[in-house]
C-alpha cells in the first residue's frame, strides 16, 4: 500500500499511451463478436496495456481480468490473486465508432476486490483522471493537475442525471420518469459518466442490467475516481460492489451519486423498480 504513488505515476503513463493509441486509431473498426463491436483499436490498447503492466509489475503477484482476454483465461489465475488488474482498454467502443468522443481507457488495481488505484483517461478531450485509496481524486489535462470534487447538491430537483446513450430499456426510463430531477442527459461510457460527475456537470448515474450487465471493467476504476472525489456507488439496495469474483456481471440496478442523497435515492430507485416488477 505504502508504494500506490509509485505505482500511479507508472500507470498514468500507461494510460496515457493507450489514450494516444485509440486517438490514432479512430474510425478503424474491425469484427463484431457476440453482438458488441470490436474494433482494432480494442485489441490494440488493450495488448499495450498487458504488455507494459506485466513487464513492470509481472504475473507472480498481480493478476489480470481485461475485456478482451477473460473469454481465453483461467479463472483461476485471477482468484487465486489477491492484487488484481482490472482493465477496459476501450469503454465506450460504440462511441469509439461513431466519434462521439464519449469514450475511455479504464485501469484500475484492486486488492481483496475493492478498488485502491485507478486511472481513467478521455482521448477526445486529453483529460487523464486518477486516484489512489485515501489520496483523493485528480485531473491531468495540458501539462495542469487539479483536485476535483463532487458538487454539495442535496436534493433530487437540483440534480443533473446522466444516463447510458447506447445501453438503454424500457424498466430504467420508467424508473427515471418517476424521480424528480433537474435534467438528464445521455452518454457513452461509464468512465465519461462519472468524469462527468466529480466535474460537478452532473450529479447522478443510474445503470439497470437487461438482457446483459454491465462487468467489473466497466465500473472498477470509475467508482475509485468518484468516491475519492466525494461521491457514492453502490448497488440499488445500498450494497457495495465487489470486484474479481467468478462471474465478472454486475447485475441488478447500480447507483454512482455526489453522495449527499444517496441512501434516499436508492430507496426510491429500489421501490419504483419492484413496483414495476409485480
Amino acid at each position: 500500500m505504502e508504494r500506490l504513488d509509485e505505482v500511479l505515476t507508472i500507470v498514468r503513463k500507461v494510460g496515457r499511451g493507450a489514450g494516444e493509441i485509440l486517438r490514432s486509431l479512430q474510425g478503424s473498426v474491425g469484427a463484431v463478436v457476440d453482438e458488441d463491436p470490436v474494433t482494432a483499436a480494442d485489441i490494440a490498447a488493450d495488448q499495450y496495456i498487458l504488455e507494459h503492466l506485466q513487464s513492470i509489475f509481472g504475473t507472480q503477484t498481480f493478476g489480470y481480468l481485461t475485456e478482451e482476454t477473460y473469454k481465453t483465461q483461467a479463472p483461476a489465475d485471477r482468484l487465486s490473486q489477491t492484487w488484481v488488474w482490472i482493465i477496459d482498454p476501450l469503454d465506450g467502443t460504440k462511441d469509439f465508432i461513431q466519434q462521439t468522443g464519449d469514450y475511455a481507457v479504464h485501469i484500475a488495481l484492486t486488492y481483496a476486490g475493492r478498488p485502491v488505484l485507478a486511472v481513467v483517461v478521455v482521448p477526445a478531450v486529453a483529460k487523464l483522471y486518477y486516484a489512489r485509496v485515501g489520496g483523493g481524486t485528480f485531473l491531468e489535462q495540458d501539462g495542469t493537475i487539479a483536485r476535483l470534487h463532487v458538487s454539495t447538491k442535496a436534493r433530487p430537483e437540483e440534480m443533473d442525471l446522466v444516463l447510458s446513450g447506447s445501453h438503454r430499456q424500457q424498466r430504467l426510463d420508467d424508473v427515471v420518469q418517476q424521480m424528480s430531477f433537474r435534467s438528464q442527459r445521455s452518454m457513452g461510457s461509464v468512465g465519461c459518466k462519472v468524469a462527468a460527475i466529480v466535474e460537478q456537470q452532473a450529479d447522478v448515474y443510474l445503470s439497470l442490467s437487461g438482457k446483459s450487465a454491465p462487468k467489473d471493467w466497466d465500473f472498477a476504476a470509475p467508482e475509485l475516481i468518484l468516491t475519492e472525489a466525494g461521491g457514492i456507488l453502490t448497488r440499488f439496495d445500498g450494497t457495495p460492489l465487489h470486484y474479481n469474483q467468478e462471474k465478472v456481471n454486475l447485475w441488478g440496478g447500480l447507483l454512482a451519486s455526489n453522495g449527499h442523497y444517496h441512501g434516499e435515492l436508492c430507496v426510491q430507485a429500489e421501490q419504483l423498480l419492484n413496483s414495476l416488477e409485480q
